[in-house]
């Protein structure tokens, strides 16, 4: 139990730093210092180094945000989007506006080698389960299925952006515009 417990906070922790640095900005070493983990036990539990450990740390994130997700679409879209919007309002109040999405951090980065492609698939994965839960929550509210798709990609693309520019502004105040044009929009495909 006590093994499962560091790998859990070396994979916590190397998503934690990659919401801050991105991947190229951070090595092995670092991770390993930001979890307060050997770095021994890093090599351990990763023996695919830090491309395994980035991989399983975007899978990671992901898989958290989509619980929280898909536990509050179970309540309608709007509820679903109030909770993602909230859950990363609260990431960038947290850290000081430093973190952003690990998972935008890996898609933004070129890879440079094949391990850089397997990181970036998560990537794409987790964007795509994001979305698919959004897009199946407006189609079991009777939106048409492309204009859902549409819809669902917007809110992820919206919200990575504005996560960003909450960052750079040092404020909540982009989520907080954002957030309401978004839910606008969806109320509007709801006939609202």
């Amino acid at each position: 139990m006590r093994e499962k417990a560091s790998r859990q906070r070396l994979v916590a922790g190397a998503a934690d730093l990659l919401s801050r640095r991105g991947v190229k900005a951070t090595s092995i070493r670092e991770l390993a210092k930001h979890a307060r983990a050997p770095l021994g036990s890093t090599y351990h539990y990763f023996p695919g180094g830090k491309a395994q450990l980035v991989t399983e740390a975007v899978r990671f994130i992901g898989d958290k945000v989509s619980e929280v997700l898909a536990s509050s679409l179970q309540q309608g879209p709007v509820t679903g989007l109030q909770e993602f919007l909230a859950l990363w309002r609260r990431e960038v109040v947290r850290s000081d506006y430093r973190a952003g999405c690990p998972v935008l951090s890996v898609a933004v980065e070129e890879p440079d080698n094949e391990e850089g492609m397997a990181a970036l698939a998560v990537a794409e994965a987790v964007f795509a389960d994001w979305i698919g839960l959004l897009t199946r929550s407006l189609v079991n509210q009777g939106v048409e299925e492309q204009k859902a798709e549409q819809l669902a990609i917007l809110v992820v693309a919206s919200v990575e952006g504005t996560i960003a520019l909450c960052r750079a502004r040092r404020s909540v105040e982009p989520l907080e515009q954002v957030s309401m044009q978004l839910e606008a929009l969806i109320r509007q495909a709801l006939g609202e």
